[in-house]
């Protein structure tokens, strides 16, 4: 059960504007490190997302950029399970990596989402975001944090596996991401 927990805030609605990261490691199933940082998108804070996570300008103005941090996320990440909760934080990564002349990161990713559909099946439909989910499981957490949001989805994947009793790669398996045999435990 080894696996990174990831999660990201964004500045406005383009997807590449990443404000804050959040990663956790677990390791046999217990969190063993983890990574919060405020980045500086360069680019304009939109007052809906704002009003979502409460980072503003200011915040991050002294920030690194997604570029100067990217070294260290990849690494991080690298030759990892990357669990995030929908597809969004992986489609953020992707965009602000093509923003910085970066190659996308090699990652497998589990959404921790599609999971929760298919395990409690009140949410196969509706109903399976972060917060709902964390709510029904009985786990308080500060949403909209990303260091936050990424032990929810943890959270979430542990619960999930103890329930169902399938483990990463069988999860992997049912949602038709290719294994890769560096991957193999």
């Amino acid at each position: 059960m080894d696996f990174i927990a990831i999660d990201v805030e964004t500045a406005n609605r383009d997807m590449a504007s990443i404000c804050q990261i959040g990663l956790v490691r677990y390791r046999q199933g217990e969190l063993v490190e983890e990574w919060m940082t405020y980045v500086n998108p360069q680019d304009y804070f939109h007052g809906f997302n704002i009003n979502i996570h409460g980072i503003q300008a200011a915040m991050v103005q002294d920030a690194p950029t997604f570029g100067e941090i990217a070294e260290k996320l990849y690494a991080f990440c690298d030759r990892h399970i990357v669990v995030s909760h929908t597809g969004f934080d992986r489609a953020a990564i992707c965009r602000a990596a093509e923003k910085h002349d970066l190659v996308y990161p090699d990652w497998v990713w589990l959404d921790s989402a599609q999971v929760v559909r298919r395990v409690w099946k009140q949410f196969s439909r509706r109903g399976y975001g972060l917060k709902n989910i964390c709510s029904h499981l009985g786990y308080e957490f500060t949403h909209h944090d990303a260091l936050e949001d990424a032990k929810a989805a943890a959270h979430v994947m542990l619960k999930a596996m103890e329930v169902s009793r399938l483990n990463l790669n069988d999860w992997l398996k049912k949602n038709g991401v290719p294994s890769r045999q560096h991957f193999r435990r």
